[in-house]
């Protein structure tokens, strides 16, 4: 399904082609990654990963509202991105992206945020202690998708506790024990969409830790 770039739902200020389209793809739907171009979010969340060889899911960052991805940013053999909401894209090709100077200057920056994300998660995994690579990896999706809410941060994307587990590199018991534990000491709860809020007072910064 896709709607016409002429429709009020998204304006987007980089109209290289007046035919262009925004393609929609569901939650959980897998989306095509092509080395001829780019998308670029329009709303919704994208979520990248790739696999190990013993099959084992590794997380590698996201992609909100504004931010680009492609196979063309990758060298990773295995590589998939998949919508963790209801998402809206818009396909760039390589041809239009070269010959749009306000649109290359464009995605520099989303690609730098991008590349940001990627070093945190990298910087998550060689904590020692498993408690704090599962406190700093809810402290960098406080930064990077959550929304405030009554009662601390809500964090906007459910993930899995076994891939909480692969990103910490861990076990999903042990997630599932650690989260246990912080909710009885009041550090997080969870709402009726299972989306974990986070209390402020104990998530401000990684130096509280």
């Amino acid at each position: 399904m896709y709607l016409t770039s002429k429709t009020t739902l998204v304006l987007d200020q980089y109209e290289v082609n007046p035919e262009s389209r925004l393609h929609f793809y569901a939650k959980e739907e897998e989306i095509p990654l092509l080395p001829q171009g780019m998308w670029q979010v329009s709303q919704g969340l994208v979520q990248f990963n790739t696999f190990c060889s013993n099959g084992a899911e590794v997380l590698l960052g996201w992609a909100s509202p504004s931010m680009f991805f492609g196979q063309w940013l990758t060298s990773l053999p295995t590589y998939h991105a998949k919508a963790v909401s209801n998402v809206y894209l818009k396909w760039f090709a390589l041809r239009e992206i070269e010959a749009t100077p306000s649109l290359s200057q464009a995605i520099l920056p989303q690609l730098v945020r991008r590349q940001r994300q990627t070093e945190a998660l990298l910087a998550i995994t060689g904590q020692r202690r498993v408690e704090d690579r599962l406190h700093r990896l809810l402290l960098l999706l406080k930064q990077e998708m959550s929304q405030p809410v009554a009662e601390g941060t809500r964090i906007s994307v459910r993930l899995t506790h076994q891939t909480i587990a692969n990103t910490i590199c861990t076990t999903r018991v042990t997630v599932t024990r650690l989260f246990s534990k912080l909710q009885d000491q009041g550090w997080i709860k969870f709402d009726a969409g299972h989306h974990i809020i986070l209390k402020d007072e104990h998530f401000n910064s990684v130096s509280n830790w």
